[in-house]
């Protein structure tokens, strides 16, 4: 059966041979929660292999023998993988089955998770969380994508809420579940990698039960050589700014060589996809004024969050001597921030429609509490510190989902894959560029400093202090001499101070980017109709 559409908007596309999707039927609200239960768990993955790890990377790396560089590696490979597949998986969603493709990001995801866990090196672990960040790409991506095609945008800020909640919990539960797990002697670190391969299995089943959608039949040419010179540059990119003011000069023929690299496979890759039939990004998004600065602005929010989530724990456990366990019950103000901000205004945002004021607000907290954090040292009050955190997670939780919310206002159906991964693409560069350089300010701030308080110790503990904060390799406090443990606290507190200090104008750039973006009433139609239960294999 056909219909007539309305002015203004396009035809729904064909359904493949065999959808049943053909009557007219709203879905109702526990038919949408019914088919988001997969979809929920699949998320809480993605985000669970990333945040489960954050308080145990101290201890595993130095199980491992690596050192900061190694640290930071660890977050920045899976964030690297997610960013690169984001483009390609979203492109994906509007040619092929959804339901498969979230199907087949679980499979990856376990698979990483499997040789993850049994990693005996740094080099082996940092390779398992590429294939993690695959899955874990295919995931984020395909959820708001998911939700996007089945329900309106003026009813999806309520959705959206349920997507950031489940965000909180798993990045909430995921520290706490990681440092008890690795503070539990036997269970130890190894199982904070394993741990979410029991939900990735629940949620595989789920799915198929319970996700239906109708899927387009289209003949289509994947644009894999986009996807290769998107992945080339940003690799390149990362690859700089990890090693620069370390293994070469940040001015120097190294750089020179990395950014020229760079630059020119970018330009090759906007080559590529001006000529492809199906570019993995499609440039024409960007003509559109609010595509273009949410894109900009989601880089820098991507910036703050990711620096929030990576340096809290190394803020807890090498400056303040906190275990894994209580390391992730310090950062409960953040995921509390970002709980409630994301759930209520998803909600009142469903009511009114309104949704600029959230992105403004979000801006300005997030600006805020990243610059007070610029003070942080490694005696600082916790209530000062929880403040500055419920400040960063209130701003965050207002600014991710929204983001993507105005995007996918702007875009026609068969583009809500394309839009949505593009903004998902921007805040995970900025994520894996942000930890990256942020990395790199910590060590060279934390030796900076470290330098210049040595003369403090007494001679005899000079040479416990140099071998401590020598080597490259993370410091085992508890190992230390009570006056050498203090001085390298000290050291890592004003460092991690100087992180956030640097983070603090990249975040006001976020809120400056918004003030630009135009706010349009979102739309109350869109949403697909039911019937049956839909096509088994969508």
């Amino acid at each position: 059966m056909t219909t007539t559409p309305r002015a203004g908007v396009r035809s729904p596309a064909p359904q493949e041979k065999g959808a049943t999707g053909t009557g007219h039927e709203p879905m109702t609200h526990a038919h949408v929660m019914r088919a988001l239960s997969g979809l929920l768990l699949g998320l809480f993955c993605a985000i669970l292999s990333s945040t489960v790890v954050t308080n145990a990377l101290p201890r595993i790396i130095g199980d491992l023998g690596g050192g900061q560089s190694a640290y930071t590696w660890v977050v920045t490979s899976s964030l690297l993988a997610v960013t690169a597949s984001t483009p390609l998986w979203g492109k994906l969603a509007d040619l092929f089955s959804k339901k498969t493709l979230i199907q087949s990001a679980l499979v990856i995801y376990v698979a990483g998770s499997l040789v993850a866990g049994f990693a005996h090196n740094p080099a082996t672990l940092i390779t398992a969380r590429v294939i993690q960040g695959l899955g874990g790409g295919g995931l984020s991506a395909l959820g708001q994508i998911v939700l996007a095609a089945m329900i309106a945008p003026r009813e999806r800020g309520r959705y959206s809420g349920y997507l950031g909640a489940t965000f909180a919990v798993a990045t909430v539960g995921g520290p706490l579940l990681g440092g008890v797990i690795t503070d539990t002697s036997w269970l130890g670190w190894r199982w904070c990698l394993f741990v979410g391969v029991p939900f990735a299995l629940v949620a595989l089943l789920v799915l198929q039960r319970t996700l239906n959608l109708p899927v387009t039949k289209r003949r289509v040419k994947v644009d894999w050589a986009g996807a290769f010179f998107v992945t080339a540059a940003v690799c390149t990119l990362l690859v700089w700014v990890t090693f620069a003011d370390n293994k070469y000069a940040w001015l120097s023929w190294q750089t020179a060589a990395l950014v020229g690299a760079a630059l020119v496979l970018t330009l090759v890759f906007l080559g590529v996809e001006r000529r492809a039939a199906e570019p993995v990004i499609p440039l024409g998004l960007f003509r559109n004024p609010t595509i273009a600065l949410a894109s900009a602005a989601s880089l820098f929010v991507g910036v703050a969050l990711f620096a929030g989530t990576v340096f809290f724990s190394q803020y807890f456990q090498l400056a303040r001597g906190d275990s894994p366990t209580m390391s992730g019950l310090r950062t409960i103000p953040f995921i509390a921030g970002l709980f409630v901000s994301s759930t209520v205004s998803g909600r009142i945002i469903t009511r009114t429609g309104r949704w600029k004021g959230w992105l403004l607000t979000g801006g300005a907290l997030l600006t805020a509490g990243t610059a007070l954090l610029g003070a942080l040292r490694h005696d600082t009050p916790y209530l000062y510190t929880a403040s500055c955190m419920a400040l960063i997670g209130l701003g965050v939780g207002m600014t991710l989902q929204n983001l993507v919310l105005c995007t996918q206002n702007q875009v026609s159906p068969e583009d809500l894959g394309a839009a949505s991964s593009t903004v998902t693409f921007f805040r995970s560069l900025g994520g894996a560029v942000g930890v990256s350089v942020l990395g790199s300010v910590l060590s060279a701030r934390v030796g900076h400093h470290a330098l210049e308080t040595i003369g403090q110790l007494a001679p005899g503990d000079r040479a416990t202090a140099g071998k401590a904060s020598g080597g490259g390799r993370l410091p085992d406090l508890a190992a230390l001499p009570s006056p050498v443990r203090s001085w390298l606290e000290g050291a890592y507190g004003h460092g991690i101070g100087d992180v956030f200090l640097y983070a603090a104008p990249i975040a006001l750039v976020a809120f400056l980017v918004t003030l630009f973006i135009k706010e349009t009433p979102l739309a109350a139609a869109g949403a697909p109709k039911r019937g049956g239960e839909a096509d088994r294999t969508g």
